[in-house]
């Protein structure tokens, strides 16, 4: 299959596509709309990063992608409502770049907490204030960490190696970490925590979530940390709490609007000048070892539904363990999930006299995902089923 690879994905992911024997490109910018369409008409499967936007108008003009991979953490980037309509499973990288993101994390808290990034740029500028005013050890204090997930849990076992006090919100039980502890509600997070970081994803329950009301209960002298989502946090507020020294400092990784390449100019913040505020360009699982492992995985899976059909870890496509033995040919249908569908596959199959060696069905509740396994030759069977009425995309693998 011909693979498009945009904005500069690790070279891993070329070499594995190319060894498993399909057609890459690696493209080392982002495009946006009329522009990227006019890229993808040559590629039947795409590989991005956190700024490539596939839109509803993107994937609807594009419906000839087979299969979608986000080399990241992240899938808002893509409308994934539209992708299912579409028959075209995403795929992600949730774990490659947790350790990264945490060691981000724990930096920043304690760059915050020595004022490293003032007392650098004073430096810098040939000025010399030596002085603990202001500084303190982590060692003791307490850190609160907003989503235990797979990087917040991370960030807790790292943070009790340095002897601090975590304790933890989610909206969902958790299991705790060593001495971690979860807490009953965000506000009981916010009242206790020294530092407070946020590993959320971006819904409307989070968007804003940590707005005037939030940022107003935290302690006073605490500092926040964001490296997850850019409409998690009111930044304006968070530049008022800052300015009137109810926070002592905050890191922000995430913005609400991000730009689309490198080396753009005019890209603005509230938080731009403030004090004790440590501002990066969504770099948290910028590191060479995470891209490394994003795209050997990402590369994985997308082979693996290329050639297998195989479709265990698709973040909004029914999930199906297909065979990695293909006894004759592999028919691979996405449908509406209506009642009947799967009969009328059967049916054409039993007319046409064409054996079946096996068949694995998995739905939601839009569509459903049929892998069956067949026996060779019988195109025209094939071509009715692409053409029922039901059908979305079918493909032969």
């Amino acid at each position: 299959m011909k693979i498009a690879l945009l904005e500069n994905i690790h070279k891993i992911a070329k070499e594995k596509l190319i060894a498993k024997g399909h057609d890459v490109e690696l493209f080392t910018q982002s495009f946006a709309d009329e522009e990227l369409v006019s890229i993808l008409k040559d590629f039947e499967a795409v590989g991005i990063r956190s700024k490539t936007q596939l839109t509803q108008e993107v994937l609807t003009a594009s419906p000839h992608l087979n299969v979608i991979g986000c080399f990241c953490i992240g899938t808002n980037q893509v409308d994934l409502s539209a992708a299912k309509k579409l028959g075209i499973p995403v795929f992600n990288a949730p774990h490659s770049n947790t350790r990264s993101v945490a060691e981000l994390v724990i930096a920043e808290m304690i760059a915050l907490s020595r004022n490293l990034f003032d007392m650098s740029t004073l430096v810098h500028r040939g000025k010399w204030q030596k002085s603990a005013n202001g500084s303190y050890e982590v060692r003791g204090k307490t850190v609160g960490i907003v989503g235990f997930g797979h990087i917040g849990s991370q960030v807790s076992i790292l943070a009790e190696a340095f002897g601090m006090k975590v304790v933890y919100y989610d909206v969902i039980k958790k299991l705790p970490l060593g001495n971690s502890s979860q807490v009953e509600s965000l506000e009981d997070l916010l009242r206790e925590s020294d530092f407070v970081t946020l590993h959320v994803p971006e819904t409307s329950d989070t968007r804003n979530m940590m707005g005037p009301d939030q940022i107003s209960r935290m302690k006073q002298g605490a500092y926040l940390i964001n490296a997850s989502r850019g409409s998690v946090v009111d930044l304006d507020c968070l530049r008022d709490a800052l300015t009137s020294g109810h926070l002592a400092g905050a890191a922000v990784d995430v913005y609400p609007s991000e730009p689309q390449k490198n080396d753009d100019e005019g890209f603005a913040s509230p938080l731009q000048n403030c004090k004790n505020v440590i501002l990066t360009p969504h770099i948290g699982g910028s590191t060479q070892e995470a891209q490394f492992k994003i795209g050997q995985e990402v590369a994985e899976s997308l082979d693996q539904f290329i050639t297998l059909g195989q479709t265990m870890g698709a973040v909004e496509f029914p999930n199906v363990q297909s065979s990695p033995e293909i006894k004759g040919r592999r028919l691979l249908n996405v449908h509406k999930n209506v009642p009947g569908v799967l009969g009328g596959i059967n049916s054409i199959v039993s007319q046409a006299g064409i054996n079946i060696h096996s068949q694995q069905l998995s739905t939601d509740e839009e569509i459903g995902y049929l892998i069956m396994d067949i026996e060779t030759g019988h195109v025209e069977a094939f071509e009715k089923i692409n053409q029922l009425p039901t059908s979305i995309k079918t493909r032969l693998v």
